[in-house]
């Protein structure tokens, strides 16, 4: 097993930048009537301002994520990836890749990673948790050069190898469904597939049945309201950059649009299903490693690599697990649509919840991916 330990550090002069920009930053009108639809909401963005100065502890939140164990890993000469590497005491235990997405960080998965380790049922599955941080992102190193999601699942597969795992599970939403969609087809360590987000998409979309219609229509008018971002990180970041780069508060209007916006909220609230400290620490973890920037490479990677379409003639055959929760930005098509790209295994619809699945259903998260793990067979249980 390989790895050098590492703990995240406060860095009180970045710290000081940071806190100098927002105590100094200037707000301005917003259309009359204004909640979301027009972008960032400025109520909201005058709370967390003020909860950023004058309440939120960015040394606990260090302290907090300092609690599990971190590594780098050299996964190609001279380049690392940070990952929380938590390794389960039961004997029967299954190596599981947990992979975030944009906004976000290894914080999505803060209330699981000790309950996969160590359930508190005996006869719940249990794993040795790896959750790296995407190359670019956080504490990883910075490519060169945009790569895409194809790209940063061969370095998982590394990862995991240089770890000492030859067969693993991988779990994923947002870029984490990117990137579990490609090692499907590449990884031939992967052992199963686990998924809240419908990511990478099988060649044939075509609708055949009225739901399948419905969904496309669905999917075609969020593309037109939700994804300019996406369109923007993938053609032209680095004149984004220079914005976001020099502007916290206009790091935190960027994410905290998408935190509202795709969370399962009521149209009339302002505000995550989960508390502020949260969204202000993922915030943080950007601009103190400043990373906004190379993290929207990966955009700009998907588009040199062609794209989030699975190969003509191609289908991931690993076993395949959908967690489908309704309020998603990703959500997931008609079971057969899906189908075409994938072998389904496990079909779940849960009642509720959106885009960040780790933080806002934590409970059902976990206990879907449990149910998954078990229903394989990959585990003898405990003796």
């Amino acid at each position: 097993m390989s790895g050098t330990p590492f703990a995240i550090p406060v860095n009180e002069e970045e710290c000081a930048f940071i806190a100098g920009r927002v105590a100094a930053f200037r707000f301005f009108e917003e259309p009359a009537g204004h909640r979301w639809e027009h972008g960032a909401n400025r109520a909201y963005m005058e709370r967390l301002r003020d909860r950023w100065l004058h309440g939120f502890d960015w040394p606990a939140a260090v302290a907090r994520m300092n609690r599990l164990p971190h590594l780098q890993v050299e996964v190609e000469p001279g380049f690392c990836l940070h990952c929380v590497h938590l390794r389960s005491q039961r004997a029967d235990a299954v190596p599981l890749l947990i992979m975030h997405g944009w906004p976000g960080s290894i914080l999505e998965f803060d209330a699981l990673y000790e309950r996969l380790a160590a359930p508190e049922d005996a006869h719940a599955p249990a794993f040795h948790v790896v959750a790296p941080s995407i190359p670019g992102y956080a504490w990883s190193d910075k490519p060169a050069a945009p790569i895409g999601p194809r790209a940063v699942g061969r370095l998982y597969a590394r990862l995991m190898a240089a770890l000492g795992y030859e067969r693993f599970l991988a779990q994923g939403g947002d870029w984490g469904s990117v990137i579990g969609g490609w090692m499907g087809l590449d990884c031939p360590a992967l052992l199963g597939l686990h998924l809240n987000g419908f990511g990478l998409r099988p060649a044939d979309m075509r609708p055949t049945t009225d739901a399948e219609r419905k969904w496309l229509a669905w999917a075609r008018a969020i593309r037109m309201t939700e994804t300019g971002y996406l369109a923007l990180q993938a053609t032209k970041p680095q004149s984004l950059a220079y914005a976001m780069m020099d502007s916290p508060m206009g790091v935190a209007a960027w994410f905290a649009e998408k935190y509202c916006g795709w969370s399962d909220t009521a149209a009339t609230v302002v505000e995550p299903p989960f508390p502020l400290d949260a969204l202000l620490a993922t915030i943080m973890i950007y601009l103190t490693t400043r990373s906004f920037a190379t993290a929207t490479w990966l955009y700009r990677g998907m588009a040199l690599e062609g794209g989030f379409t699975i190969p003509e003639g191609r289908r991931i055959e690993v076993p395949t697990a959908v967690a489908a929760f309704p309020h998603d930005l990703l959500a997931f098509p008609p079971r057969p649509m899906v189908e075409r790209g994938y072998r389904v295994a496990r079909w779940t619809a849960f009642a509720k919840g959106g885009h960040f699945a780790g933080l806002e259903c934590p409970e059902e998260l976990l206990e879907d991916l449990r149910g998954f793990a078990a229903s394989l067979a990959v585990m003898p249980g405990p003796s």
